[in-house]
């Protein structure tokens, strides 16, 4: 087999229509768009628009609602806190508050703080200051004889 040889398989690259390429070409003179009329002017989208009724997404009904001043927190989980210990990338003895981790670059940036949640197993005895934390991964710390204390009210 010759590079001159290679192509692609049957079927595999469709050519493109070239429109308005003259009568003969079966897309000539209006391209397909028929005579007059919004849709056959270039630079025209009316996507949604439904010729005058009531588009669909103003009929259905709002739902929900976002709360401009919400606060979002970066997330941690104990199974990613305990693999870090391992790598050598924080130090289990002392203890761990929110600029450790993001020195450590477990976290990015703190954005209102950061939360801890349980998913995965923590081994390490551990001591770690946040601003949040789930119920159980208070538990999983204590039950692996560290302590988790929270530098906020919010706890849930």
């Amino acid at each position: 087999m010759k590079l001159n040889e290679l192509r692609d398989n049957e079927g595999a690259v469709k050519k493109k229509k070239r429109v308005a390429r003259g009568v003969g070409s079966g897309k000539g003179k209006t391209a397909g768009r028929g005579i007059k009329g919004q849709k056959s002017r270039s630079g025209v989208s009316i996507n949604g628009y439904e010729g005058g009724q009531m588009p669909l997404y103003q009929r259905l009904p709002k739902r929900g609602f976002n709360k401009p001043n919400r606060k979002k927190y970066a997330i941690v989980n104990l199974g990613i806190i305990e693999k870090f210990i391992e790598a050598g990338k924080l130090n289990a003895k002392t203890d761990i508050t929110e600029d450790v981790l993001v020195e450590s670059g477990l976290v990015r940036r703190k954005l209102d703080g950061v939360r801890v949640l349980s998913k995965g197993d923590i081994k390490s005895k551990i001591n770690i200051a946040v601003t949040g934390a789930s119920k159980s991964a208070i538990e999983a710390v204590k039950k692996a004889g560290g302590s988790l204390t929270l530098t906020s009210e919010t706890s849930n």
